[in-house]
């Protein structure tokens, strides 16, 4: 299990999660976004929204956000979720889900930043947030699992957007990983 921020999963280390995902790593990485560099006070992260106004931007980021979803999935990790910190119980349940998968595991965790993010706080997501639960999402689409992740405005949605069982975690694919080293 892996915690980082979008900063640094995203931005910083973004080749590491590329690659783990292209690889399917057997590991679960949680992260935490904020949609901001929270400790180089406010600085947009990859994942800020257009427009947004910090101290490194003060005429608004005019830099695309990175979207963390759909990157996962065309990289190709086998377990793709996105949850909210608002709703603890369905995290709990994503993260859960996440641990017991086999492959590479993304929880992309929207989780405002009440000191620098003033534009995606908590009632910016509150009425926005839609479970894909609800939606009778087919978690082996990945197509469907990339439409869903690319709204964002009156609906964004959390819950599990793509899982493929089928493919096997690199330790598995790797005959000396495998075999715990012996040749």
């Amino acid at each position: 299990i892996v915690t980082g921020g979008d900063g640094d999963g995203y931005g910083i280390g973004g080749n590491h999660f590329t690659h783990n995902a292209r690889r399917n790593t057997d590991l679960t990485y949680i992260v935490m976004n904020n949609q901001i560099y929270g400790l180089t006070p406010g600085q947009i992260s990859p994942t800020s929204t257009m427009g947004m106004k910090t101290k490194s931007t003060p005429f608004g980021s005019v830099e695309a956000p990175l979207n963390p979803i759909t990157s996962a999935i065309m990289n190709g990790a086998t377990f793709v979720a996105r949850g909210f910190s608002g709703d603890v119980r369905h995290l709990t349940e994503l993260m859960k889900q996440a641990i017991q998968h086999s492959g590479f595991s993304l929880i992309d965790i929207f989780s405002p930043c009440v000191t620098f993010n003033h534009d995606n706080d908590f009632k910016f997501f509150k009425p926005r947030i839609r479970k894909l639960e609800d939606e009778n999402h087919d978690t082996g689409d990945w197509k469907a699992a990339c439409e869903k992740a690319l709204e964002w405005g009156d609906n964004i949605y959390t819950g599990l957007f793509l899982q493929n069982n089928a493919r096997p975690a690199l330790g598995r694919q790797e005959p000396v990983l495998e075999q715990g080293g012996a040749l």
